[in-house]
């Protein structure tokens, strides 16, 4: 970075994201995204790393196959991490469809935005970024209402994270205080942003959220 401090990017949910009109895993010395199937493109399981830089790839790949580069040859201790052909053949073929997902899935946070507006704190997209909505989570003062009547519904929603990191086990005894923090996490949760969701359910979702906050 301009400030020289290396900058490595956790860019798991962020396939596709700008800031102005770079892509994310191009950032930093390196970048790592996730693979996993609830992502917003999938191999089944793993990841990819991005860089610009020959050295960092070449540590990447030796750190990936057991530290070989040569077959039986181990350079430096390593893991087996390689990606096989099969999962790579379903990347190869979601990486194409990638942008148009992408489309869908920043109409339908369109949407919630303009809709919500005033029910719940919506996710803000800053000018010269290009957010990709691996999830589309709201802030509601109530969210155990707001809860009940997605289930009474049948509306699927999900809560990232529902147990702040300081607060779990590992990291419990450093008595770290983070009020705003623990507030956030009992009021935040995600509500379905699928690129295959319907307009009309979609609607549905944003009735339902309004109905119970302006009862």
């Amino acid at each position: 970075s301009e400030a020289g401090i290396v900058v490595f990017e956790d860019a798991a949910q962020a396939h596709g994201a700008t800031v102005d009109g770079r892509p994310v895993g191009g950032l930093g010395l390196w970048g790592a995204f996730s693979f996993y199937p609830t992502k917003n493109m999938t191999t089944g399981e793993g990841g990819m790393i991005t860089t610009n830089d020959p050295d960092v790839a070449h540590r990447a790949r030796l750190l990936r196959n057991q530290g070989m580069e040569q077959r039986y040859v181990h350079d430096i201790p390593g893991l087996n991490e390689r990606m096989t052909e099969i999962e790579g053949a379903i990347g190869r073929v979601q990486l194409r469809h990638l942008e148009d997902w992408t489309e869908r899935r920043r109409a339908n946070a369109a949407f919630y935005t303009t809709h919500l507006a005033g029910a719940a704190v919506t996710p803000i997209e800053r000018p010269g970024y290009r957010h990709v909505y691996h999830q589309y989570t709201i802030r509601v003062s109530d969210r155990r209402t707001v809860i009940d009547a997605l289930e009474a519904d049948g509306i699927g929603y999900g809560i990232y994270y529902p147990l702040p990191t300081h607060l779990q086990a590992p990291y419990v005894d450093t008595g770290a205080s983070l009020p705003v923090t623990e507030q956030v996490a009992e009021q935040v949760l995600s509500i379905p942003v699928r690129p295959d969701l319907t307009t009309e359910e979609r609607k549905r979702i944003v009735d339902v959220i309004n109905e119970v906050i302006d009862s």
